[in-house]
């Protein structure tokens, strides 16, 4: 069974047991999404703030081979200094870092695999993978969408970000059954930015409302998870014609270098922020500390179900 290669640490263990609050995190933020320090502070940070919120953090990580469900300041460490040189760590990855006993920084997608193994179901990330651009003819679809439609975790971010084809993105959760979430919003948020010009079907404004359909949904047998769309704070927003001018620079050099697959959003993202003079950096890192603190609130509420 693959849940023999999980190590849950023990104070995530004993609030899973005791049915208490608990929000998974991802790590390739840390590897990936952030130069070192800001990569760590902002990782301690995140988890400092799920903490402020009752609800108890699991920073989800491949170390040494084993799946790590909860993770101490030393691997948390590890994969910032690590940097890109830790594996990006999707659902395909798993197996082969696990049998070669590597590091791996998780994905959404892989980060939801182990927060199910462990029992987690609220997850606050920044943002969630999508369609790509051009994706008629490079069918390049994130493995988070796929996640979303088979695995049980509510997944709090700031929408899917901006570099992705957003209405495609929509249009195949839509498909896939898998509920998209405003919180306080009526369109979805692109990570950046509150708008996107994407209406929802679905609006709730209070964390117990969400833990409700959640509790709703899983009652039923209903397959997947779910995503929490909660906008980037209005003060940390970038203007909108701002960061769809970066992007579209961004996505231009991504493709004249030739970059594909998994290299496409960390690429695009550093990018943008050198692009935006580091305003996106500091807006990532805002936009983190918002989303662990709504999915503290909505694990508390669930729990209380």
């Amino acid at each position: 069974m693959m849940n023999t290669w999980l190590d849950i640490h023990p104070e995530v263990a004993t609030a899973l047991a005791a049915g208490a609050p608990v929000v998974a995190l991802e790590s390739t933020i840390i590897s990936h999404g952030m130069p070192w320090p800001q990569n760590l502070e902002t990782a301690l940070a995140v988890e400092a703030e799920v903490r402020a919120h009752g609800a108890v953090p699991a920073t989800i990580a491949i170390v040494e081979g084993r799946l790590k469900a909860g993770l101490n300041r030393a691997q948390i460490e590890r994969l910032g200094r690590g940097g890109t040189a830790v594996a990006k760590a999707s659902r395909r990855d798993i197996p082969f870092l696990l049998a070669r006993g590597a590091d791996g920084a998780t994905t959404v997608a892989s980060t939801m695999v182990v927060a199910a193994l462990a029992g987690i179901r609220v997850f606050a990330t920044g943002g969630i993978g999508g369609v790509h651009r051009g994706a008629a003819a490079s069918f390049d679809v994130s493995a988070d969408l796929q996640e979303l439609a088979r695995t049980p975790v509510a997944v709090v971010c700031a929408g899917a970000k901006s570099i992705l084809d957003l209405g495609l993105t929509l249009e195949y959760l839509e498909t896939q059954g898998v509920p998209v979430v405003g919180y306080r919003c009526d369109e979805l948020p692109a990570f950046f930015t509150r708008e996107s010009g994407f209406r929802l079907a679905h609006r709730l404004d209070e964390a117990g409302d969400i833990a409700r359909v959640m509790k709703a949904k899983w009652d039923l047998g209903l397959d997947g998870g779910l995503v929490v769309a909660n906008p980037i704070p209005a003060e940390y927003a970038l203007p909108r014609a701002a960061a769809d001018s970066a992007t579209e620079q961004a996505l231009s050099e991504a493709a004249a270098q030739g970059v594909a697959g998994k290299d496409v959003t960390p690429f695009l993202l550093k990018r943008v922020n050198e692009l935006t003079g580091g305003d996106s950096l500091a807006s990532n890192i805002q936009l983190v500390l918002n989303n662990a603190r709504l999915a503290a609130a909505v694990a508390v509420a669930y729990a209380a179900l």
